[in-house]
């Protein structure tokens, strides 16, 4: 008998999955996807272990997180990312930083740790932030 399942999950391989790491799948799931999809769909794609009503919890989570988009009040309501799994990576950590009140020693703090090729590919990209980006001008007064 197989001992794993939804509900009661036993058995030295069964582990429950963290919140981010459902996300990271369902955001993976719509990556692949070619237009907007169902629940129905990313649940199929997830495989066996899921409810349905998980999936739209995720979903309306990432959609809450500004991650995914979804339409509106007509059915079926259809999902598609906005951000993918390094872009939501990057939306959890803009809203830490939101949250704190010395910005500059957390920033301080964050770059202290990096690798050195992770310091390296950080310059680089502030760099090159191009027009709009991290790097470009901004129309705030000097001084």
């Amino acid at each position: 008998m197989d001992t794993e399942g939804a509900g009661g999950e036993r058995g030295t391989s069964a582990r429950r999955r963290g919140q981010g790491e459902l996300e990271a799948q369902v955001l993976s799931v719509l990556g692949e996807a070619t237009e907007p999809v169902t629940a129905a769909w990313v649940l199929r794609r997830l495989g066996g272990g899921l409810s349905y009503s998980t999936v739209i919890t995720i979903l309306t989570r990432l959609h809450a997180k500004q991650a995914v988009t979804r339409t509106g009040p007509k059915r079926p309501v259809l999902w598609q990312p906005v951000a993918n799994e390094a872009g939501l990576a990057a939306l959890r950590m803009r809203r830490l930083l939101d949250k704190q009140s010395d910005r500059d020693a957390v920033l301080s703090s964050f770059v202290s740790v990096l690798s050195a090729d992770d310091e390296e590919l950080l310059r680089s990209l502030l760099a090159d932030g191009g027009p709009g980006g991290p790097g470009a001008p901004t129309d705030r007064p000097e001084g």
